[in-house]
């Protein structure tokens, strides 16, 4: 399977917020596109919808007061949405020069929408999305992830990449693993693409050693290996959202790469229980795959 299959010639999207995850998105969304050798957009959406909603004094008001008032509210829209582009574009442009330190300068665009519809009409153009954990209205929300992150993994049909607050340098990555034909793709997906070439992998199974069937484990193993991964191969029993947490932790992984759908101790990744666990409680970036 070549790169060129796995991923067309598309851009790396960010999806750029007021957040506290503004500049991890930017970093991780530079890295990855140096790393792809792909374009970099970063976009900010401006939802008028999710600004504040007008109280209706019309029935209380006569008709020259309702006129009044209509043609202030007007005004006070439109300064809002001149000062929601304004805000927009700095946000941007701050991310940009975060973008660039990562080594990917980027192109910068705005849109009026919703974030889910925005990325659906525009993801035939995009090769991997990028977005933080939680958004402008979920900062301090930390066991819960962003209503819109959520949305966006089940609505989009590219990988997404889900930055943590904090950038960290990605050294070294763990591929959850079940033998499923989902989490098989995502072995292939990772060995035929650049984005990790050169880094530290390690492949993980939940489940009791006694109980681990072989051939998959040397399935990927040597997917890998003809790939040029030199992986480390685990079996760990447990509860999976348990073991994968303090794998994570005690091998000092950077980056934890999961399939979008699964079955086995990793089944229903996003919609699911363990997969939503995971996103929300891992303290690394999360890359997810079809």
């Amino acid at each position: 399977m070549s790169a060129d299959a796995t991923f067309p010639e598309r851009c790396v999207l960010a999806a750029i917020d007021v957040s506290g995850y503004a500049a991890s998105v930017a970093a991780h969304a530079g890295w990855a596109a140096a790393r792809l050798s792909a374009p970099l957009e970063l976009m900010h959406a401006i939802d008028r919808e999710a600004g504040p909603v007008p109280i209706d004094l019309t029935g209380n008001l006569n008709l020259g007061a309702q006129e009044g008032l209509l043609e202030q509210m007007a005004l006070l829209d439109e300064q809002r949405g001149k000062l929601a582009q304004q805000r927009g574009r700095a946000l941007l442009e701050e991310a940009g020069n975060v973008a660039a330190a990562h080594g990917a300068k980027a192109s910068i665009r705005q849109r009026q929408g919703r974030l889910v519809e925005t990325l659906l009409d525009l993801q035939d153009d995009v090769r991997l999305f990028v977005l933080g954990k939680r958004g402008e209205h979920a900062d301090f929300a930390r066991g819960h992830l962003g209503s819109n992150l959520e949305r966006v993994i089940r609505a989009v049909e590219r990988p997404v990449l889900v930055a943590p607050r904090a950038w960290r340098p990605v050294q070294r990555f763990m591929i959850a693993f079940d033998g499923s034909a989902t989490t098989r793709r995502c072995v292939e997906l990772v060995a035929a693409s650049p984005l990790l070439k050169g880094l530290h992998c390690e492949v993980l199974m939940v489940a009791d050693a006694d109980k681990v069937d072989a051939e998959p484990m040397q399935w990927a193993q040597a997917e890998l290996q003809a790939a040029g991964f030199a992986s480390v191969m685990r079996a760990v029993p447990g509860a999976a959202e348990d073991v994968i947490a303090a794998q994570v932790a005690a091998q000092s992984i950077d980056l934890l790469v999961m399939g979008a759908y699964g079955h086995s101790r990793i089944r229903n990744l996003v919609v699911g229980s363990t997969t939503s666990h995971i996103v929300r409680t891992c303290p690394i970036a999360v890359l997810l795959l079809r």
